[in-house]
């Protein structure tokens, strides 16, 4: 899973991305393809690291989606794992032991060959304690061994059957061992230089500008037509509309107030046509358990019940998702759709609230409970308008009844430093799905200190669900225990589940070939007729 601020929902293709309605929107037109041409599309943060193995977000794995590859990588229609690197795969009838062939003839960037060597390094760099990929580690616990049989065979030991085993080996990035082996890893040069092995090379990093690859002459596989993708770094929304409008700028994710009330004239349709589609993924507020305020499941309801999410759906995002009610992709099967999210009734909530022992005991008119103070601040991403809408209807609705709440908006880097050390009381931000759910790297107690249970959630019970789903290889019973799980969620409410958001994208229509697929846009498929090239 990676980290998505609230309102910012990339267009690029996770390997772990899953929609459920393969729609082509628009076929290749009589043209042959042509090579040429550039795609500057728009990113609304700088990430942290381009280094695949320590980033996070999904700012890194949108750039690097281009750069790095893996040894599988999902069918664009049918989301079946398929060779990339990998020539072959075969799994023992137990399932612990996983036997890779690479292609022949691989080669990253700089021209040095690429083998299982840098294979075993990849996994083995995972699972050093002193690498900062905590997120990481959580999906290789039972990975034993890595071992290269000679220099295309890979073969990976486990101790016990894992039910996403091939899916997390065959998307890692593989990355070099001759770069990576030199040096401290967590700070490596390479993680703003990137040396890869895919379709598109690194160029430069312009901080607070922009970041360029270009065509990658040498690569391996059916090379992609378009000479260069350009990811201009705009954190403010309505900025980043206007560089679009301009024409300096080919694709972006719009806001819903931009779908509906910024982008309906007939000069921007002429230039761009939209799109929009769901990906899975959610927003949510998390309240950091570790704080007095925010270590009842009470008070946590409570606040779920301060927020009118339905209007907020229908006023602030133009009816563009669907209220959820806990943290599965509402379409999947994982999803209990018997489960209604909690209502909006700040009487209820007020009364919660009393349940649980905040009052105003010495009436200053700011609720407190053994001698502390209902008071926490409320963190988001800088830039974002839904956020700073949503925020503010909440400070406003809990002024009535004796919470303060303050407001601190933050740079995406800044933003991560502090969800990584734990010094918050509540966010606003969103997680993007992988294809098959495990909550291990979220909501697992061991993942608190370090891994992504950034709000400190632990439950012995969804422990215990967690742990089992992950050694059931029959679907069936993998869904009841995760229907399970999302009912402790609901009655817990680490989060305050807000929405299953619609991406809503703008794209200049010069570019051919463009589909909608249950991982989103390709754009390694794109074109643009010669006649129509922008950039040289």
């Amino acid at each position: 899973m990676s980290r998505i601020d609230n309102s910012k929902f990339l267009i690029g293709i996770l390997f772990s991305f899953i929609l459920i309605f393969p729609l082509p929107v628009q076929a290749a037109g009589p043209e042959t393809p042509v090579g040429g041409d550039w795609l500057v599309r728009h990113i609304g943060a700088e990430p942290a690291t381009l280094n695949p193995v320590t980033a996070t977000d999904v700012y890194e794995s949108t750039i690097n989606g281009y750069v790095y590859e893996s040894l599988l990588e999902r069918d664009n229609r049918t989301l079946d794992l398929v060779p990339l690197l990998a020539s072959s795969y075969e799994v023992s009838p137990d399932k612990l032991s996983y036997l890779f062939t690479l292609r022949e003839g691989l080669k990253w960037q700089d021209g040095k060959p690429l083998t299982s060597s840098d294979v075993v390094f990849t996994f083995n760099t995972v699972k050093n304690e002193s690498v900062d990929a905590p997120h990481l580690r959580s999906y290789y616990r039972s990975l034993e061994k890595v071992e290269a049989l000679d220099a295309s065979r890979v073969r990976f030991t486990f101790s016990e059957p894992y039910f996403k085993s091939l899916e997390m080996i065959g998307g890692m990035s593989i990355i070099p061992q001759h770069i990576f082996s030199r040096g401290d890893f967590n700070t490596h040069p390479a993680g703003r230089s990137p040396v890869g092995s895919g379709p598109y090379k690194f160029v430069r990093w312009d901080t607070g500008k922009e970041i360029v690859l270009e065509k990658n002459d040498s690569y391996w596989g059916e090379k992609p037509l378009l000479n260069k993708i350009v990811f201009k770094i705009i954190t403010d929304e309505t900025v980043a509309l206007q560089v679009l409008k301009r024409g300096e700028m080919d694709l972006m994710a719009l806001t819903p107030v931009q779908w509906v009330k910024q982008t309906e004239g007939r000069k921007f349709n002429r230039a761009f046509a939209k799109y929009k589609y769901y990906l899975p993924g959610y927003s949510f507020i998390g309240w950091n358990s570790r704080r007095p305020v925010f270590n009842d499941p009470k008070v946590r309801r409570a606040m779920t019940m301060f927020m009118d999410r339905d209007a907020i759906l229908k006023n602030l995002r133009y009816g563009f998702g669907r209220v959820v009610s806990g943290n599965f992709f509402y379409e999947s099967p994982d999803y209990d759709r018997t489960i209604e999210p909690w209502p909006y009734d700040p009487t209820k909530a007020a009364a919660l609230l009393e349940e649980a022992g905040w009052v105003d005991s010495d009436s200053d008119g700011i609720r407190d409970k053994d001698g502390v103070k209902f008071q926490f601040e409320f963190t988001m991403t800088s830039g974002s308008q839904f956020a700073d809408q949503v925020s503010t209807i909440l400070k406003e609705e809990l002024s009535k009844v004796g919470v303060e709440m303050s407001i601190r908006p933050l740079e995406w880097a800044l933003f991560t430093k502090m969800l990584d050390d734990r010094n918050f009381d509540a966010v606003i931000m969103g997680w993007s799905l992988p294809v098959e759910a495990d909550p291990y790297q979220v909501w697992h107690s061991s993942q608190t200190e370090k891994g992504s249970n950034f709000i400190g959630f632990a439950n012995r019970e969804a422990d215990l669900i967690i742990e089992e789903s992950r050694v059931t290889f029959e679907k069936e019973k993998r869904v009841q225990l995760y229907r399970r799980f999302h009912r402790i969620m609901h009655e817990e409410q680490p989060y305050t589940f807000l929405f299953m958001n619609e991406s809503l994208v703008a794209l200049d229509r010069r570019f051919q070939n463009v589909n909608v697929y249950p991982l989103g846009l390709d754009t390694s498929e794109w074109w643009v007729p010669t006649k129509d090239q922008r950039y040289r």
